[in-house]
């Protein structure tokens, strides 16, 4: 930390304990910690891309990438949002498995597979920067 962070986070906790409030700290963490994270998250993203094409996601050999190219048309920012086709508002990972059980004629994944996980990441990186919208269309 900087001696600025560090100051400051030395003046907010003499305010807590001057008012009688207790401050909550979040986990530390160092450099290496942020790196790691980083290192793992991109192999999610580029393990995504990969079952994005990959045609044994299904059964008739259509792969995501086909109706989505570069996660085209995806929108991740608008979850979780009504999707008309499940009639209902669903997660993205919902709307995964109904493209993979329509279109691809494949078997839903688990909520926790890694393909799912790795898929999500895929998706949301392609939309980096943009703001968050849920609910919308």
């Amino acid at each position: 930390m900087t001696s600025k962070t560090v100051t400051m986070v030395v003046l907010i906790t003499a305010v807590l304990l001057m008012t009688g409030i207790q401050a909550v700290q979040a986990d530390e963490y160092t450099s290496a910690d942020l790196e790691l994270w980083q290192n793992e998250y991109d192999a999610a993203v580029k393990r995504g891309r990969q079952v994005f094409t990959d045609q044994k996601l299904g059964t008739n050999g259509v792969v995501c990438a086909q109706c989505h190219p570069n996660a085209a048309n995806t929108h991740p920012e608008t979850y979780p949002k009504y999707q008309k086709q499940l009639g209902k508002v669903a997660t993205m990972a919902e709307m995964i498995n109904f493209c993979i059980m329509n279109p691809l004629e494949g078997s839903a994944l688990a909520l926790d597979d890694q393909r799912m996980v790795d898929m999500q990441a895929y998706i949301t990186n392609e939309r980096k920067g943009e703001s968050l919208a849920p609910g919308k269309h």
